[in-house]
């Protein structure tokens, strides 16, 4: 199965977040299927950097995001 989830970036304790397209079996920090965005959790507000398109493309291809990813999607306007 083809997910969408975060892929951990960045120092220790200094975390950085890319939004990846990946098989499921794949490890967390693994070869992506393609990069759809960034997310930086240390920002305050949180900063969202997504290709709403490809998104999009990918979800109407059956890829399923995690809870956060979902989240995250539905705060860029993604999914509804």
């Amino acid at each position: 199965m083809v997910k969408i989830r975060l892929r951990r970036m960045g120092a220790k304790k200094n975390p950085f977040y890319r939004i990846v397209v990946a098989d499921s079996r794949v490890q967390r920090d693994g070869e992506p299927i393609a990069e759809l965005g960034t997310y930086n959790t240390l920002a305050d507000p949180a900063e969202i950097n997504i290709d709403v398109e490809a998104a999009k493309k990918w979800l109407a291809n059956g890829a399923k995001p995690t809870d956060t990813v979902r989240a995250i999607l539905k705060k860029a306007g993604a999914i509804q």
